[in-house]
């Protein structure tokens, strides 16, 4: 696939997908002869790995250091592993307080829900 047809398909800029090659988010892209971007299914299998990872919130440095320790083979295993359990229990976190921030979004939604006028003192 090329460049354009990846950007389109997983709906990261053309941009984004260079950059994430350049810092080391994902490996080098294979190339055809004449030196063009030609996405093979195990680059393809790298972009959707950032996209998802952005997606959740973790940093391209993450990604980075993930790549990495990738690159140096199975004695970064446990490394690897503890990268992502680590990164998971920051999503979780995050994932924990959007919950609180949704439970307080809905209480105050029931207010204005459950009354015809809202008075000064309720504006906490």
């Amino acid at each position: 696939m090329t460049i354009k047809e990846v950007s389109e398909k997983y709906e990261i800029p053309a941009d984004t997908l260079r950059y994430y090659e350049k810092v080391g988010a994902i490996p080098p892209v294979t190339r055809t002869a004449s030196g063009i971007r030609d996405y093979s299914e195990d680059d393809i299998a790298w972009v959707e790995l950032a996209k998802c990872m952005r997606a959740a919130g973790l940093p391209v440095n993450t990604l980075v250091e993930y790549l990495k320790l990738f690159k140096q083979g199975d004695s970064t295993f446990f490394k690897r592993l503890e990268l992502l359990k680590k990164q998971k229990t920051i999503l979780l976190q995050q994932q924990q307080q959007i919950a609180e921030t949704i439970a307080k979004l809905d209480y105050k939604i029931s207010l204005y829900e459950n009354t015809d006028k809202i008075s000064d003192n309720n504006k906490d």
